[in-house]
C-alpha cells in the first residue's frame, strides 16, 4: 500500500465547551483536531492519495482517530498504536476575552515515536512528506524524527514540505527558531503565515521574509498572509494571490486547510499560482462552519465557489 502524500505528526482528540452552556447537557463537545490530521483530512477531501504518519494510543480516543480517517478516506497502514502511551487530547474554553487551549498531550504516543520507527520504504516512495514545527517542539525524539524523515525523503527524491506553525507553549523562542530556521535550509517548500515569520525573523515585509527564507536555502517559500491571501516566491519569481472575503466564523484549522488544499494540487502537477488561488478559496470556505474537520470544503465545492467569483 502507497501513498502520494505523507502527512507526519500528532493528531488531538478536542473537546470544545458549549459557549452557551446553561448547566444542563453536555458542556463539551467532542472533535478532532492536530495539524498533520487537520491536513490530511483536507487533502483527502481533495481527491488526494494520502497517509497519516503518527503513533496513536490504543484507547478509546485512538478509536475515534481511525475511524474519522477511514471515514475520509486517509489511509492508515502507517498508524502505530502504543499500549502505554495515551492519545494527546486538548480543550477549548470560552469567555469574554475569547478562546484558551489548555493541552493534556504529555508523554502521548505521537511524542514518543523515534527516528528508527519511521517507515523508509514508504517516505522513499511518496511523493511529499509534510512535517510541521509543531511536530518538532512536542518532544526531542520527535524532533529528531522530523529531521530524519526529511533526510529520508531527499534519500528517494520526495518533496518535502514544512509549516512553521509557531505555538510558544510548547517551547521558547530561541529554541524554536533555531530549528525552524535549520529546517527551513533543508525543505522543498516552507510555509510559514506573515505573523509567524514576524516573530521568527523579526521582518514585516512579506518580500523581506520570503527573501530570508530562500536565502536560508528553501527552494520555494509560500507565505500566508490572513485575508489578504498568500504569495510564493522562488529564486525566479514571486507572485500574491487576493484572498477571499467570506462571512467567517471560525478559524480553527483554516492553516492546515489551506496547505492539505495547496499540496494536493501542487503533486497533481498543478502551477504554483493555481494551487494557492485553490488553495486560498478552500481555506476562505472552512472559515465558515465551526471546528477544523468538519468545515473543511470538498473539490467540489471549492471548485464551485471559484466558478462562482470567476477565481
Amino acid at each position: 500500500m502507497t501513498a502520494e502524500i505523507i502527512s507526519f505528526g500528532e493528531p488531538l482528540f478536542e473537546f470544545n465547551q458549549v459557549k452557551e452552556y446553561s448547566g444542563e447537557g453536555p458542556d463539551y463537545l467532542s472533535g478532532f483536531g492536530g495539524d498533520a490530521s487537520n491536513f490530511a483530512c483536507c487533502a483527502a477531501r481533495q481527491g488526494a492519495n494520502v497517509a497519516i504518519l503518527t503513533h496513536l494510543g490504543d484507547d478509546v480516543f485512538g478509536n475515534k482517530f481511525i475511524d474519522l480517517w477511514e471515514k475520509e478516506g486517509v489511509k492508515t497502514h502507517l498508524v502505530e498504536r502504543n499500549p502505554i502511551a495515551p492519545t494527546g487530547i486538548y480543550f477549548i474554553s470560552h469567555d469574554e476575552q475569547g478562546h484558551h487551549f489548555s493541552f493534556a498531550r504529555k508523554g502521548s504516543a505521537a511524542s514518543q515515536v523515534t527516528p528508527d520507527q519511521l517507515p523508509a520504504d514508504a517516505i522513499r516512495a511518496a511523493k511529499l512528506f509534510h512535517v510541521t514545527a509543531i511536530t518538532q517542539a512536542i518532544s526531542t525524539s520527535s524532533c529528531d524524527s522530523v529531521f530524519k524523515g526529511i533526510e529520508i525523503a531527499k534519500e528517494g527524491d520526495t518533496l518535502t514540505s514544512f509549516d512553521t506553525n509557531l505555538r510558544l507553549k510548547l517551547w521558547d523562542l530561541n529554541r524554536a527558531r533555531g530549528i525552524i530556521h535549520e529546517t527551513a535550509r533543508l525543505v522543498d517548500f516552507i510555509m510559514p503565515s506573515v505573523d509567524e515569520a514576524e516573530v521568527l525573523t523579526g521582518l514585516s515585509d512579506p518580500d523581506k521574509i520570503c527573501d530570508f527564507y530562500l536565502n536560508l536555502g528553501s527552494k520555494n517559500v509560500i507565505l500566508k498572509l490572513g485575508k489578504e491571501g498568500a504569495m510564493y516566491a522562488t529564486a525566479s519569481e514571486r507572485k500574491r494571490v487576493a484572498g477571499n472575503p467570506v462571512e467567517a466564523v471560525d478559524a480553527t484549522g483554516a492553516g492546515d486547510c489551506f496547505s492539505g488544499s495547496f499540496f494536493t494540487n501542487v503533486v497533481a502537477g498543478k502551477s504554483l499560482e493555481d494551487s494557492l488561488k485553490y488553495a486560498n478559496a478552500a481555506a476562505a470556505l472552512t472559515t465558515q462552519g465551526y471546528g477544523a474537520v468538519a468545515p473543511i470544503p470538498t473539490r467540489d465545492q471549492v471548485e464551485a465557489f471559484m466558478q462562482d467569483r470567476s477565481i
